[in-house]
C-alpha cells in the first residue's frame, strides 16, 4: 500500500480548475492509498466551520466547494484510506466539524508519523521562515485561541471580508519581499530536526518544490519540499513499501 502527502492546493471557487483535477485525483486513490496527508493551505482561506451550513445564502461559492470537497473525501475514507489534515497559513481556523464531514483527522503542526519504517516530521514549513519577521508576527496573533475567538464570533459576511482583505494584504507584502526572506532559514530546518530527533522533513508553503540532502550533526538529512498546485499540474509525494520517498508532479487536466 502506498502513503501520499500533498499541500498547498489553495482551493476557492476562483480556480474550479484544481478543484475538478483534485477531485479526479482523489478518485484514484481508493484502489491503493492506504494513507492521505495534506499539509496545510488546503483552502486559500477558511472562515470557520460553519461555512458548512452557508450552502444555500453564499454568494462566493466556498461553502458549496467545502462541502463538494468534504464529501469526496468521506467516500474515499470510507473506502478504507486514512486522511489526516495539517493546518497552513490561510486555513488555521479549519476545525474538527470540517475534519469529521471530511471522514478525517486534525495533524498537530509538527507532527511526527513513520513513514517506510523510519520517523519522519511533517510541518506545513511556515514557522520554518523565521527572516519573515513580519508574517511570524501576524502567526503568533493568528494562533491566539482568543483572538480566533473573536474572529468566529464575527458575522459570516465580515469574515468573508476580512479573509479577502487579508490575502490581498498578504499579496502585496509578499510582491516587496526579498525571495530568500519567503524561504526557509536553514539553521531553523537544522534546529527543529534535531529538536524532534529526525533526519526526514517533509513540507510544504514555500511554493519550491525540491529534495534537499544535507547533513545533520554529522548524519544525512533530507528535506522535501511540496509544491503548490496549478490548473494544470498538482504535486505530491509518494511513499511505497520497500521504495524510496518520491516527489512528483503530475498532470490534472
Amino acid at each position: 500500500m502506498t502513503t501520499r502527502l500533498i499541500s498547498d492546493l489553495h482551493l476557492h471557487p476562483g480556480a474550479p480548475e484544481v478543484t475538478e483535477g483534485f477531485l479526479r485525483w482523489l478518485e484514484q486513490l481508493a484502489s491503493d492509498t492506504d494513507t492521505l496527508y495534506i499539509l496545510g493551505d488546503f483552502f486559500d482561506a477558511w472562515i470557520g466551520d460553519d461555512l458548512l451550513d452557508l450552502v444555500d445564502s453564499d454568494p462566493t461559492g466556498s461553502a458549496a466547494l467545502a462541502v463538494r470537497v468534504a464529501d469526496a473525501l468521506q467516500r474515499l475514507s470510507t473506502q478504507g484510506t486514512a486522511i489526516y489534515i495539517m493546518h497552513g497559513n490561510r486555513d488555521f481556523l479549519l476545525g474538527k466539524r470540517f475534519a469529521d464531514a471530511a471522514g478525517a483527522r486534525l495533524l498537530s503542526d509538527p507532527c511526527v508519523v513513520e513513514l517506510n519504517g523510519s520517523k519522519v516530521l511533517l510541518m506545513h514549513g511556515d514557522t520554518l521562515c523565521t527572516r519573515d519577521t513580519d508574517y511570524m508576527a501576524f502567526r503568533e496573533q493568528a494562533r491566539d485561541p482568543e483572538w480566533q475567538r473573536q474572529i468566529l464570533a464575527m458575522p459570516v459576511i465580515e469574515r468573508i471580508a476580512l479573509a479577502r482583505q487579508l490575502r490581498e494584504q498578504s499579496g502585496e507584502a509578499n510582491s516587496n519581499k526579498a525571495e530568500d526572506i519567503m524561504d526557509v532559514t536553514p539553521e531553523e530546518v537544522t534546529h527543529t530536526l534535531r529538536q524532534h530527533g529526525v533526519t526526514t522533513l517533509i513540507h510544504g508553503h514555500t511554493h519550491r518544490p525540491a529534495v534537499h540532502e544535507f547533513e545533520v550533526d554529522g548524519k544525512p538529512a533530507k528535506r522535501f519540499v511540496l509544491g503548490d498546485w496549478h490548473p494544470d499540474k498538482g504535486w505530491e509525494i509518494v511513499v511505497e513499501a520497500g521504495l524510496s520517498t518520491r516527489l512528483r508532479d503530475f498532470t490534472l487536466s
